[in-house]
């Protein structure tokens, strides 16, 4: 079976690779201002991306609530788990913007005031401002879309973006992708004068907490490495080597955690948690935000389980918490515990420690949302030097659309019909599609994942180890193209999404080689203490136009 070809091209002034909160943002801000706009998106822009059911907290500052000290927020912002990880002056720029954004947000039709007024919980130190709006985002998809359409944005649904094309001057002219709408894929060319990488985070690296069932994780697992499309283009990928980690529900991966109300406790019902030894609706248990690893660690030590313990709540706080479950898009845990008869005023939930998923670890970008190559920009969950889920995305989103409405005027449209990366791709998508005996593409994710849990983990890293899994990648990327074998479009679609994971794979690995010190969640075996003279230096990465792999670190923008 060989792969069809779209002859027509996709001809657009801005490309907008995913159709999450940010790349929607994006194209309803550049829609708006007139520049012709394409959103490509391999799911369904009304539910897809890292908020693809939900959210219920948006960080952001309002003058009439928190007052018009703005060093004071910025310095208590960076206490809070949004705080570490990013240059100050894109978390300067973000939170000046953000409330814009919520008024914004509000007159689509978003809930933004559920409880009729600005409120604010979660997230916070007890005793600090809190600064993450509480909000109902439930249909925000859906609304998002329906913006982006009124605007004049186009939007394809079930394509998967592969590459982005570049001119001989290294300028983004477009991009490559195929459609999945069909068991025969086929080919889509897009040409264009800018493009947005808004792919959401990358799921699906490391193993998960219940290995049988690789689609359990706790944001979408359809986000699996998009980076990769900015990093093969010559794009700089940015923090990868501390690794990000998550909290939830052990066994049943869902985000959320400051959702919930109760309080972290042992297996007897005793608070753990030096922040909160009572239920508090208002400033949650802030122990998940700063050691979201307590839980995991607590296990290996035999001191664990650990639980989320609700036992104390009132009536009025779990009907509270269940109404923003929804919110959230996390009321599957509810469905789960009506089906299996838990009452959560009766019965601790285990929490568990959840897998690195390079969320807010990737392309690095300035504050015009450029990255460093012309004609790329990034935005969203799948940036590395910015930090604020759906604030970011937002943000973020609504500055690339501003940005690359500007920057389309000054560059001319440039014809790709005969870009030799259309060819290539062509050729590796039919060699799969048409290859009698191969691997199916289940086979390398998971082996993926136990190369990166054993030899690039959270809880061991080495020089040796890291050189070893290397190695292993190396192998793996090479059987990958050479022995992969699809079906039909979904599988053609799937194989591609391990191939752009091994890319990123690997330049995790690599950057971890290269710290050579402890921080975070890297633990080097090798190199047990934490520089001083690291501090706030962030590690960069990209690929050279010979093909070589560049290393650097820098300091951290103030």
């Amino acid at each position: 079976m060989n792969v069809k070809l779209e002859k027509e091209i996709m001809k657009s002034d801005f490309l907008i690779i995913g159709g999450g909160i940010a790349g929607l943002e994006a194209a309803i801000t550049a829609a708006s201002l007139g520049i012709q706009t394409i959103v490509a998106e391999k799911a369904d822009t009304r539910r897809s991306g890292s908020g693809a059911n939900g959210n219920d907290h948006f960080m952001c500052y309002i003058p009439e609530c928190h007052g018009d000290n703005f060093d004071l927020v910025i310095s208590e912002i960076r206490e809070t788990m949004e705080g570490p990880w990013q240059d100050l002056d894109m978390l300067r720029n973000m939170m000046r913007r953000s409330f814009e954004l919520v008024k914004e947000w509000e007159s689509y039709g978003i809930c933004m005031r559920p409880t009729g007024k600005w409120h604010f919980e979660g997230h916070t130190m007890p005793g600090r401002q809190r600064y993450h709006l509480k909000y109902d985002g439930s249909n925000q998809k859906t609304i998002l879309t329906n913006e982006a359409l009124k605007r004049g944005a186009t939007l394809y649904n079930k394509v998967f973006i592969n590459d982005i094309l570049k001119n001989e001057k290294g300028r983004a002219v477009g991009a490559i992708g195929f459609s999945i709408k069909d068991d025969i894929p086929k080919v889509i060319v897009f040409q264009c004068k800018a493009v947005l990488v808004a792919t959401a985070q990358a799921m699906r690296l490391y193993p998960h907490g219940n290995p049988a069932y690789i689609f359990n994780t706790h944001s979408c697992p359809a986000a699996a490495g998009g980076a990769a499309i900015a990093y093969r283009a010559g794009a700089k990928l940015v923090n990868l080597d501390v690794p990000y980690v998550h909290a939830g529900i052990k066994g049943f991966h869902r985000s959320g955690k400051a959702t919930w109300i109760g309080v972290l406790s042992d297996i007897n019902g005793q608070s753990i948690s030096p922040f909160c030894k009572k239920p508090n609706r208002e400033t949650g248990d802030a122990m998940m935000d700063i050691w979201p690893g307590v839980f995991g660690e607590r296990l290996e030590k035999g001191m664990g389980p650990t639980y989320m313990n609700c036992t104390e709540c009132t009536p009025e706080d779990l009907a509270y918490q269940e109404r923003a479950f929804k919110s959230e898009g996390i009321d599957s845990i509810t469905d789960y515990c009506n089906q299996r008869g838990i009452n959560l005023s009766k019965t601790m939930v285990e929490f568990g420690t959840y897998d690195y998923s390079l969320a807010q670890r990737g392309i690095e970008i300035n504050i015009k949302a450029e990255t460093n190559i012309p004609g790329i920009y990034a935005a969203g969950i799948c940036c590395g030097n910015v930090r604020g889920n759906v604030t970011n995305a937002s943000v973020w989103g609504k500055v690339a659309g501003e940005s690359a409405s500007v920057y389309v005027k000054t560059v001319d449209e440039e014809d790709i019909s005969e870009h030799p990366l259309i060819a290539q791709r062509i050729k590796q998508y039919d060699s799969y599609m048409s290859r009698e005996n191969g691997a199916h593409w289940l086979e390398a994710n998971s082996t993926l994942q136990q190369i990166m849990g054993d030899y690039v983990g959270l809880k061991v890293r080495s020089e040796n180890m890291l050189r070893a899994g290397l190695k292993y990648l190396g192998d793996l990327k090479k059987y990958t193209l050479n022995e992969l074998k699809c079906e039909d479009s979904h599988e053609l679609m799937r194989s591609m999404e391990v191939l752009d994971l091994l890319d990123l794979a690997e330049a995790v690995a690599l950057t971890a080689e290269n710290r050579k010190e402890t921080r975070g969640h890297h633990h080097r075996v090798d190199y047990t203490y934490t520089n001083p003279l690291m501090k706030d230096k962030f590690q960069t990465i990209c690929i050279q136009e010979n093909g070589e792999v560049e290393m650097e670190f820098r300091d951290m923008r103030k």
